[in-house]
């Protein structure tokens, strides 16, 4: 397997969560989370390959908030990639994946989902923003999008969040949005609304 992870099965009836951490994060930090969103889900959760002064990440930055597009869209295929060989190895191939991610993971599975369709169709996105400034006009008509966002988040700017926004219903996707007067973090709402839009 080309990522550090780790896998939980879950209920054979119950959805697969490939958990994103944060900047910084680990493998283990979204599993209150994915708990809260769907109590039997089976998590997969890799860590993130590249280091910036010793923080794990997804993809490298120029500096804060400017991503290096070029790395983004390698890394987005290498973790596509590593979900296909987990469907493989742990045998989940048949059952609904749902991408959850916070901050650079949200903008990590916002990549995959617009880079490679056929492996990330649902994604529950925290905190985030558009990672590539071109994607490929990929038929999204059968993907579904929840996005979480604060006003106020100066890490994840509410006109980058809204080009997401138009990037993904331009190519189909059905987008819903949660929005909360607050910052760069997880709302109690927004885990409330993540886990109804879920449940459909």
């Amino acid at each position: 397997m080309t990522l550090t992870h780790k896998y939980v099965e879950g209920a054979p009836d119950a959805p697969v969560l490939l958990l994103l951490h944060g900047t910084g994060g680990g493998p283990d930090d979204l599993l209150g989370l994915a708990r809260e969103l769907s109590p039997g889900a089976a998590t997969l959760a890799p860590a993130g390959p590249v280091s910036e002064h010793g923080a794990a990440r997804w993809f490298r930055r120029l500096e804060e908030g400017v991503f290096d597009h070029e790395d983004v869209v390698k890394r987005a295929h290498e973790l596509a990639d590593f979900v296909v060989e987990a469907r493989e190895k742990y045998g989940f191939g048949g059952r609904r994946l749902v991408a959850v991610g916070f901050s650079n993971g949200a903008n990590i599975a916002a990549a995959v989902a617009l880079l490679r369709p056929e492996v990330v169709r649902e994604a529950a996105l925290f905190a985030a923003m558009s990672p590539v400034p071109d994607p490929p006009s990929h038929d999204l008509s059968a993907s579904r999008i929840f996005l979480a966002n604060g006003e106020h988040d100066p890490m994840a700017p509410l006109a980058s969040t809204e080009e997401l926004i138009r990037l993904l219903r331009e190519r189909g996707a059905d987008v819903v949005t949660d929005r909360h007067p607050g910052g760069h973090q997880v709302t109690v709402d927004g885990v409330h609304a993540a886990a109804k839009w879920l449940a459909v």
